[in-house]
């Protein structure tokens, strides 16, 4: 998924392939000042890394180990990259994530396969080993979608076994299935941003999605009959066009943003949250009946982002997160014990994000 916060991105040089890091965080080093008297659902609520960007954090299928893009140009890590990491047990046990991406080119998105030995992530590096050049953003906020990203299958020493997708356009945006069946992804393969399911092994695509604007970010339901996704509509002749010159030029603008809801295949599809301005990075509760997401619609300057609930009808919203600056990506474990985002708290007043852990409480 594009992240939708960040100030700034980075281009230039970054990790070589063969060069793979270990870095180790004890997170018993910091005091624990991380949350908010109203975030009642978060208990026992922990930090696992501190510096850089780090984002999209999701569970193994058993909840041992996490995955997350991270960018750090102190460390090196100038464009977003993979790692992996064991999630620890108590706030004195190490966080020590590894990479396993290639180090080269950008990535996204990145994700586990149910088997625990194998995962999913888009990348650049195909096309070139450089970090892709960034939009500018001084006129108006806007995300790049790179043509040369595809997705790969890789074990979980980093070691590519697969190239999953290969159309001369943008792919990325994957997870799959509970069920462990299929993947959902986006693609620009049909001139618009859609989203498309596929088997494990990257055969049998299907699109699921066909109406303009840009469909991402989608996610399956505990049981696999339903998704989640973010959606963009230009409706007027003007936003139309707009979308249109943007995409042609490979980009796109989430200023405006709803989270929708469908069957697996793409069927019985309906908006769910009319809230304007961005409403986005949607996952499902554990109980299947739930949706949570990250909005700014209470903010008149756009920021921050807080992460909201609501019933899969999009009614009874409840907030539960309270930061100032950016809180989103969140993921339940399967058995819905333990929730992490990605966060700009307790970063020392900079544009840090880092990822928590937490007990989550009903």
């Amino acid at each position: 998924m594009i992240k939708l916060f960040l100030p700034v991105l980075f281009a230039g040089l970054f990790l070589p392939a063969t060069k793979k890091i270990a870095a180790t965080i004890k997170t018993s080093d910091y005091t624990d000042t991380l949350q908010y008297p109203e975030e009642k659902h978060f208990r026992n609520l922990r930090q696992l890394t501190f510096g850089g960007d780090n984002a999209e954090a999701y569970f193994s299928f058993d909840g041992k180990y996490i995955m997350f893009q991270k960018t750090n140009p102190k460390e090196g890590i100038m464009c977003d990259q993979i790692w992996m990491g064991k999630v620890p047990l108590t706030a004195s046990e190490p966080f020590t994530p590894k990479l396993v991406s290639t180090g080269t080119g950008r990535t996204t998105c990145s994700y586990f396969y149910p088997d625990g030995k194998h995962i999913l992530y888009a990348s650049t590096h195909l096309s070139s080993t450089d970090c892709p050049p960034v939009p500018d953003k001084t006129v108006r906020y806007i995300w790049a979608v790179y043509k040369s990203f595809d997705i790969f299958k890789a074990d979980t020493n980093g070691h590519i076994i697969k190239q999953l997708t290969h159309t001369a356009g943008y792919d990325a945006e994957a997870t799959i299935s509970p069920k462990g069946d299929k993947i959902i992804f986006t693609s620009v393969r049909n001139g618009d941003l859609d989203l498309y399911t596929m088997d494990l092994n990257g055969k049998h695509v299907k699109q699921i999605t066909n109406t303009l604007g840009y469909d991402g970010g989608a996610w399956f339901s505990p049981d696999g009959k339903k998704i989640v996704w973010r959606a963009s509509r230009p409706r007027t002749p003007e936003e139309i066009a707009d979308y249109k010159s943007l995409l042609s030029q490979g980009l796109v603008a989430p200023t405006e943003m709803e989270v929708w809801t469908a069957n697996s295949d793409g069927s019985g599809a309906r908006q769910i949250t009319f809230l304007e301005k961005a409403n986005w990075a949607p996952n499902f509760l554990p109980d299947g009946k739930h949706i949570i997401f990250c909005s700014n619609h209470e903010y008149k300057r756009g920021f921050p982002f807080n992460m909201y609930i609501t019933d899969i009808n999009g009614k009874g919203l409840e907030k539960i997160s309270r930061d100032k600056g950016f809180d989103a990506f969140p993921m339940f474990s399967r058995d819905g014990k333990k929730f992490i985002f990605s966060s700009n708290r307790n970063n020392g007043g900079g544009h840090d994000t880092n990822l928590f852990i937490a007990d989550w409480v009903d």
